[in-house]
């Protein structure tokens, strides 16, 4: 029988989602929890990739078993037992056995937070910026990522995929809360996220993206070489990544009801 499960993850102590030969990803821990539970080696197939130090609040992932599971909350409290503070089981559930959690996933979300003004309490799930950006020229931009499919420029080099192509949807910059001094509780900056859809990622897109966009808001790049870059499919034409810590899988649609 093969189930879905859907938990969530701070990144910081993973080098990613994938199975590392030397390092400890999520991946690894879920089947390791899964077979000291269920008795027996599970193998887990995750919706994506997340990089090193990346969370995800959504991720969804299927593992098969030969006999069916009699509680499956009961196993979310046992896998949740073993896990530790930075990864969070939510829900296991049954599904057909051809569903597949990567390759039937319509859609995926990434949302990356920055905040403007120093704050312990957003730091490190924000990235703390220390430039006067322009986000409306930020935003005449993103609408520019709708128009393309080879995103080549925003790829991390040499990946094992077969095609660069992606179709964004959506891609925006929005403004969440001010940042408030935690002594005097007055308003010294302002949170701001970035929302991206596609129906999927190239490894590290989602980083160059924003740290190409960051070059547009703080005006050191225009529009129209925005996108030239894109255009150029070269990976070195682009900005740098952005630190992983403040980028997330925020969710994942299937074409199937989920839970």
């Amino acid at each position: 029988m093969r189930y879905f499960i859907r938990l969530a993850y701070n990144g910081a102590d993973f080098h990613g989602w994938q199975i590392q030969p030397h390092d400890t990803s999520v991946q690894q821990v879920l089947e390791q929890a899964l077979a000291t539970v269920l008795r027996t080696t599970v193998a887990v197939t995750g919706a994506g990739r997340t990089d090193t130090g990346v969370n995800a609040r959504t991720m969804y992932a299927h593992f098969d078993v030969e006999t069916p599971i009699a509680d499956t909350a009961a196993l979310c409290r046992s896998l949740n037992g073993l896990l530790g503070r930075n990864v969070a089981v939510y829900a296991i559930f049954p599904v057909a056995d051809d569903a597949h959690a990567r390759f039937d996933a319509t859609s995926r979300t990434y949302k990356y937070f920055l905040h403007t003004a120093k704050s312990p309490f957003l730091y490190p799930l924000s990235w703390e910026c220390h430039f006067n950006l322009d986000f409306e020229l930020m935003n005449e931009a993103a609408q520019h990522l709708l128009r393309y499919t080879d995103f080549t420029s925003f790829s991390k080099l040499h990946t094992d995929v077969k095609t660069n192509n992606c179709r964004v949807t959506h891609a925006r910059w929005e403004r969440v809360k001010p940042v408030a001094d935690g002594s005097s509780g007055e308003w010294v900056g302002e949170q701001w996220v970035f929302t991206i859809t596609a129906d999927r990622f190239l490894r590290n897109m989602v980083r160059a993206v924003v740290g190409t966009l960051v070059e547009v808001g703080r005006h050191r790049i225009t529009v129209q070489e925005f996108c030239r870059i894109i255009e150029a499919q070269d990976r070195c034409e682009a900005g740098n990544s952005m630190p992983g810590n403040a980028l997330f899988l925020w969710d994942i649609t299937y074409p199937f009801p989920l839970k």
